[in-house]
């Protein structure tokens, strides 16, 4: 007989705008407002019963059990609820790591959610919420799926707004990526000012899909870039390419994105990539986040 399970899907992000801060928050945190939407790249995470909490990846990935995050979204919140974290999850990997799409904390915000589901808990209460804030900036966004501007650490929702549908092409370059906590270190070296993100805000209000790729500013872009030459190449090949409207690198790395003129434009971009050897996908910007595509578990 097959175990009872609950399958999520889970989205990538792209920060449309990233503006870090040397200021620090109350938690010791560099202070960051970012601007991030969803992409129709998904992960896929199977949960079953388990006699203690297991996590695999598939293909797996270079990341030793404490270190990930479905684990420790699940562990979190088990622990503040005092309940037994006895599943099984298993991720099936399509977003690469150390790309700057968040797909670490997608997974744990998937596992929330799900979690959430199982034990009869509000996916949008605090103590789901309070998880995804213990378990890394980047994951309570993922929560709301809307695009949303972010605050605090990036992990405090300021505003959400309405999806804009743009096609985007994804580009990273092969290889060990950027390691975050190196590019904070290196943008404390040599600080860059953060862009003012009122364009961009207008923009998402008013819905406007041709203003958006016009806004988008990462001041960590230049760092990025710095730390890993071939990302420079990426994003010198990607902003010179016909079709591509406006691009940038994601957070803090390794993927740039492109806005493109297109879908057609955006496949296109992303096979000539794959030519040259990098890690490319053709797709768009979506509403919505982790979403629980099949449960046979919870009654």
């Amino acid at each position: 007989m097959a175990l009872p399970q609950i399958v999520v899907t889970t989205p990538a992000k792209v920060n449309l705008y990233l503006g870090v801060s040397t200021e620090r928050t109350p938690r010791g945190l560099h202070a960051v407002r970012t601007v991030m939407t969803a992409v129709d790249l998904v992960d896929t995470l199977t949960l079953q019963p388990a006699s203690t909490l297991e996590v695999v990846c598939v293909p797996s990935v270079r990341c030793a059990p404490r270190d990930n995050l479905a684990a420790r979204a699940a562990l979190v919140l088990s622990e503040s609820i005092d309940r037994v974290p006895d599943v099984r999850i298993v991720i099936d990997k399509r977003i690469p790591s150390q790309a700057g799409l968040g797909g670490g904390s997608s997974d744990a915000a998937a596992t929330l959610v799900a979690l959430a589901r199982l034990w009869d808990l509000d996916p949008a209460g605090p103590e789901v919420v309070g998880a995804a804030r213990a378990v890394g900036a980047d994951v309570p966004f993922f929560l709301y799926g809307a695009p949303a501007l972010m605050g605090g650490a990036g992990d405090v929702l300021e505003r959400t707004f309405d999806p804009v549908e743009l096609p985007v092409v994804l580009v990273r370059p092969l290889g060990p990526g950027v390691d975050t906590a190196e590019a904070y270190r290196e943008f404390d070296r040599s600080p860059v000012p953060a862009a003012d993100p009122a364009p961009l805000v207008s923009a998402l209000e008013a819905g406007d899909a041709c203003a958006v790729p016009l806004a988008v500013a990462n001041n960590l872009d230049p760092v990025a870039r710095r730390l890993m030459p071939a990302e420079e190449a990426v994003a010198t090949w990607l902003a010179a390419r016909p079709g591509v409207l406006a691009s940038q690198v994601s957070g803090s790395g390794s993927c740039v994105f492109g806005f493109c003129t297109s879908h057609a434009a955006a496949e296109g971009a992303a096979t000539d990539a794959a030519r040259r050897g990098w890690w490319a996908c053709g797709t768009s910007t979506r509403g919505g986040g982790p979403a629980i595509v099949s449960d046979t578990w919870h009654g």
